[in-house]
């Protein structure tokens, strides 16, 4: 099972990948080297939800990749997840522990509070955004900046992922405000080839 370890972490959009079958790009960014996954799309209903999710625990599976299942404990448990994203509608962490001992559980936060009740209550590690304006994230509130990661990334001992307008080349400022890794959305999902552009990103993070 992959630890967090792993530094950049892909978040999924169905809707940003230009008319592709998102289990493709993702398998295009696997073969690139990305090697941990979180399927998000809140909105799909159930069974469609649970079939992407078999799709895309079957390529991470080849590679060695981790998948994060965000929010959908039954989903996680269903196909085997290495991990669970909890967002602020899901059951506590410690609830989710005794449901699921052996998962990896993230915790998404916005504030430094939220971070230290996360990592109080056994989250392996943080989320914390949107550290720049995005689309995507405007209904979490204003971007808070690298200052603001930075007071989360002194507040907790587990590693902290900035999200939120990430981009290759603003990888060295979060890295630099003690962020562990990064999670991206469109940055990649939009990419013309997100293969290339995952490459791109984990050379970064490699030199950051």
């Amino acid at each position: 099972m992959p630890d967090p370890s792993f530094r950049l972490y892909l978040v999924t959009d169905r809707r940003q990948t230009g008319g592709r079958l998102l289990a493709e790009v993702v398998e295009e960014c696997l073969a690139a080297g990305l090697r941990a996954v979180q399927l998000r799309e809140k909105d799909l209903p159930d069974a469609e939800f649970l079939a992407l999710a078999h799709s895309l625990r079957e390529v991470t599976r080849r590679v060695g990749a981790g998948l994060f299942i965000n929010g959908r404990l039954d989903a996680a448990l269903a196909v085997g997840a290495d991990g669970l994203q909890r967002g602020h509608d899901a059951p506590p962490i410690p609830v989710l522990r005794l449901r699921a001992p052996g998962l990896i559980i993230g915790a998404s936060v916005h504030s430094v509070d939220e971070a230290r009740a996360a990592e109080r209550d056994g989250a392996d590690f943080i989320v914390f955004g949107p550290v720049y304006d995005t689309p995507s994230k405007r209904a979490y509130g204003p971007p808070q900046g690298v200052d603001a990661l930075a007071n989360v990334v002194k507040a907790v001992s587990v590693r902290v992922f900035a999200i939120g307008g990430i981009t290759a080349d603003r990888v060295a400022a979060v890295r630099a405000a003690g962020a562990h890794g990064v999670a991206v959305i469109s940055a990649i999902l939009t990419a013309e080839r997100p293969s290339e552009i995952t490459k791109k990103f984990l050379e970064v993070l490699g030199s950051a």
